[in-house]
């Protein structure tokens, strides 16, 4: 089933067009959008789409914050017009909104206290660990991969966000915190001195099946046309190298950028 294919067309591009700015969803999260010292948004996600949407006439950015979970049911509600907070591409959330095809494929790493206590690396040393507590984000799929990999839900502890997982594992509430490697750098760079670090990268597998932290933009599912437009914008980007170039100074590097597509990764197995 193509989840991307609900009702092509949409007129949201001359709306926002005529309008003269977009308002763009983020939930604060670093790298990859969030308010700065000087109190403006910036980051990966929110750099890229400031770039794709000048080239298609759209020259102002209003930041419309919200908790991760509450972005999808935000967009859909109106209350922004374009998620612009790194979201991963799932079949789920593919049956909720349209995602652009995705501008970075990152791996997952989890944030360990330092020393790493009781040497864990991947959600898989959860299940053979039962004294051992994984956190994740609310409204995040890595709820969702450590379940299917088999750890139990007395054994997760979901955060409200990024900060306070990091402050989590500080407190022993968890002692690994689960996200993709980037975002934990980003994190963990903002907190010099925090006795926290970094475990191995790894791809998590679920049922053989690899769980891609590809990224992407999510408009509402009958905004086909400016996803396309999108998408073109993108795909010229990427071959000039100027979607490296913007988001190198976030942490982003080759390794991050990707050929996968949105539909790809919509029509994927699920476990």
């Amino acid at each position: 089933m193509d989840l991307q294919a609900t009702t092509e067309g949409g007129r949201l591009l001359d709306e926002l067009r005529s309008r003269g700015s977009v308002r763009m969803g983020f939930a604060n999260e670093r790298p990859f959008a969030y308010i700065d010292g000087e109190g403006n948004l910036t980051g990966q996600a929110s750099e890229v789409g400031k770039a794709i949407f000048r080239r298609l006439g759209v020259e102002e950015f209003v930041p419309k914050l919200a908790d991760f979970s509450s972005l999808i049911p935000g967009l859909n509600a109106g209350l922004f017009d374009v998620i612009a907070a790194g979201m991963y591409i799932t079949p789920a959330r593919c049956e909720q909104i349209r995602f652009t095809n995705p501008d970075y494929n990152a791996p997952y790493n989890l944030l360990l206290p330092e020393g790493n206590p009781k040497g864990l690396s991947t959600v898989e040393d959860f299940v053979q660990r039962d004294d051992a507590v994984i956190g994740v984000i609310v409204g995040g799929v890595e709820q969702g991969i450590a379940r299917d990999i088999g750890v139990p839900d007395s054994r997760i502890v979901v955060f409200p966000d990024q900060p306070s997982g990091f402050d989590g594992v500080l407190a022993g509430r968890a002692d690994a915190f689960l996200l993709t490697g980037l975002s934990l750098r980003s994190a963990l760079e903002a907190r010099p001195g925090t006795p926290l670090e970094l475990g191995p990268p790894f791809v998590a597998v679920v049922d053989g099946v690899e769980q891609h932290g590809a990224g992407a933009f999510g408009f509402r599912k009958d905004q086909g046309n400016i996803v396309n437009d999108f998408n073109r914008e993108l795909a010229d980007m990427k071959s000039t190298g100027e979607l490296l170039e913007i988001v190198e100074p976030f942490g982003f590097t080759e390794a991050e950028m990707t050929d996968l597509t949105a539909d790809e990764l919509c029509s994927a197995p699920v476990s």
